[in-house]
């Protein structure tokens, strides 16, 4: 009997000197937090394939600002499909799927959740040059020079995530202790300053600059709203408009910084975390957050975005040229 028990608390039974023991004590708390996760991944993958369809097959919204937020979206889908579950497996006491998977999983995760942060500056490059230079924007933002740099973010994800965890990839289970464990090992440094501090530095102040622009906009227009009649209303209309668009991405960038900063303050104090900590698995989990989040936001202040979820789950989407609907 005593030796049953013994095995128990093993992740491994028949590795009685090499493999992880399992801690015990209320699984409550664990239960919660899978439950939470998993909903939260279905709920990830839904809303962020709405936004893919809804894109991709309404021609209205074939823009070159649509095309950076169907990039987005393909990042935040795959963090639901594949990072999220993963991240739940990561929360039992034994990790079951071998060294190699353990590795290829955070490479996959590095990639998605560095294609959102770099999908993100585009966005603000692309607002950047609407707001602030209007005039030009249709010559300097093309769908072609668009889909060039989207294809040059995912590159650049790939050749970054796969260096920083090369050690992990030639040699899988190096850092852990016993066998059971899914441990890696970064290279902190790269990652503080390639994937937080520069990124972050530019999301914040290209947001910045946006703002002051579509703020000094608007009230350039409401001292000229003596004017002629006809065109006030349109240039005002047009002003609010894009006031309104830099408050809506305003809501986008403080709820990207909410989800992400948390996580690499905690790596710049100096705390070292275990795996199953709370405090790791929560950090994770809101930093994976922000993937549901974002599609939340579109459906909260985007009408297109709402009209065309109810034209797809209505099946109106089946129907022959329904590609010409009407969606703006």
């Amino acid at each position: 009997m005593m030796e049953t028990l013994g095995e128990a608390e093993l992740c491994f039974p028949q590795l009685l000197n090499t493999s992880c023991k399992k801690p015990t004590g209320p699984h409550s708390d664990t239960v919660l937090v899978k439950v939470l996760m998993s909903s939260v991944s279905l709920l990830t993958v839904s809303l962020n394939l709405l936004v893919i369809i809804s894109i991709s097959h309404f021609r209205q919204l074939h823009t070159p600002t649509n095309l950076l937020i169907l990039s987005l979206a393909v990042s935040d889908f795959l963090v639901g499909l594949i990072v999220m579950p993963f991240q739940i497996l990561l929360t039992e006491p034994c990790w079951l799927l071998g060294d190699l998977v353990c590795a290829l999983y955070f490479v996959l995760s590095f990639i998605t959740l560095y294609a959102s942060i770099v999908n993100m500056v585009l966005i603000l490059v692309d607002r950047n040059v609407a707001i602030c230079d209007p005039l030009r924007y249709p010559a300097k933002i093309t769908a072609n020079r668009v889909r060039i740099s989207v294809l040059l973010c995912w590159i650049y994800c790939v050749f970054y995530s796969l260096p920083l965890l090369s050690e992990n990839l030639k040699q899988p289970g190096r850092y852990n202790s016993c066998y059971g464990e899914c441990v890696i090992n970064v290279i902190g440094a790269i990652d503080l300053i390639l994937g937080f501090i520069i990124p972050m530095s530019s999301i914040i102040i290209l947001y910045m600059r946006v703002f002051v622009v579509a703020v000094s906009q608007a009230r350039s227009m409401r001292s000229h709203i003596a004017a002629v009649k006809l065109q006030r209303s349109v240039t005002v209309t047009v002003k609010k408009s894009e006031l309104k668009a830099a408050r809506t991405l305003g809501v986008v960038v403080a709820v990207f910084l909410m989800c992400y900063c948390p996580y690499y303050c905690v790596s710049i104090s100096g705390v070292e975390l275990t795996m199953a900590s709370s405090t790791n698995t929560f950090m994770n989990f809101l930093l994976l957050l922000n993937s549901c989040l974002n599609p939340l936001i579109y459906a909260f202040f985007y009408p297109w975005f709402r009209k065309s979820v109810k034209i797809i789950l209505t099946l109106e989407i089946l129907q022959p040229h329904s590609c010409q609907t009407n969606i703006l």
